[in-house]
């Protein structure tokens, strides 16, 4: 197993271990597990899981709803596991090694839900020597890809959600049905351009592309807006289609 360092989420109800070297999940996986509008008794798949932080954080929001996550790194898979554990989650979320691009049979299948955080550069930006984070942070122009895979395996009705870098946007809704689609950025402070956006498909619906308010992240002085500890520390929902709960 890899090397990890602990970290904590939700206030505390998720305890994690992640590489002491390497990519490291944080407010992007609390912010996009906190917008998947599951319910108790749902199943859901989250493709490139890394260490589980996402998988979790959801699990802690909605008691009895049951996910897999998929990840393509056995090291990381078994820090994955290893977290459901620590947590006490192994019963309902557990963790596999697969390539999302050639699924195996089991995984073949539809869910209610399914969420990913891709990795957001295509072939610019941050490179790394390492091949755990080089592929965690790009995408080598497969974004598209991603959001495709992600779209085959929701059933009617369900959602696909997805968060990445808002100047890839256009991207990611040339790779997407053109209705059902809701947007909601994330703001790093008020008046600041949107560096994030969570892009939901509800899958099957033809209504017209919706943008929300979204969130403003950090006050003037660097702290997070009462609304942005809701979501990071008291485990609230930004569930897109549904009123906050």
């Amino acid at each position: 197993m890899m090397q990890g360092s602990g970290d904590s989420f939700l206030g505390g109800r998720i305890t994690a271990q992640q590489p002491r070297d390497g990519f490291r999940s944080g407010t992007d996986a609390v912010m996009l597990a906190a917008s998947v509008p599951a319910q108790a008794n749902d199943e859901l798949l989250e493709l490139g899981a890394g260490t589980g932080i996402g998988s979790l954080c959801l699990a802690a929001r909605v008691p009895d709803c049951r996910i897999t996550g998929l990840e393509i790194f056995p090291g990381l898979v078994s820090l994955a596991q290893a977290n459901a554990i620590i947590n006490r989650m192994e019963a309902r979320v557990s963790f596999a090694c697969a390539d999302i691009f050639d699924l195996p049979g089991p995984w073949r299948r539809e869910f209610d839900h399914v969420f990913c955080n891709p990795p957001f550069h295509g072939t610019e930006g941050e490179t790394s020597p390492r091949e755990v984070r080089a592929r965690a942070l790009q995408d080598n122009g497969r974004l598209g890809d991603w959001l495709a895979s992600g779209c085959k395996r929701v059933r009617a009705g369900g959602t696909f959600t997805a968060i990445v870098r808002t100047d890839r946007l256009k991207d990611a809704l040339d790779a997407l049905p053109a209705t059902g689609i809701t947007l909601f950025p994330l703001w790093p402070r008020t008046g600041v351009p949107s560096t994030r956006m969570i892009v939901q498909l509800r899958k099957n619906a033809r209504t017209p592309p919706t943008l929300l308010a979204g969130l403003v992240l950090h006050e003037e002085n660097g702290n997070y807006t009462r609304d942005a500890e809701a979501v990071l520390r008291e485990a609230d929902s930004l569930a897109l289609g549904n009123p906050r709960r």
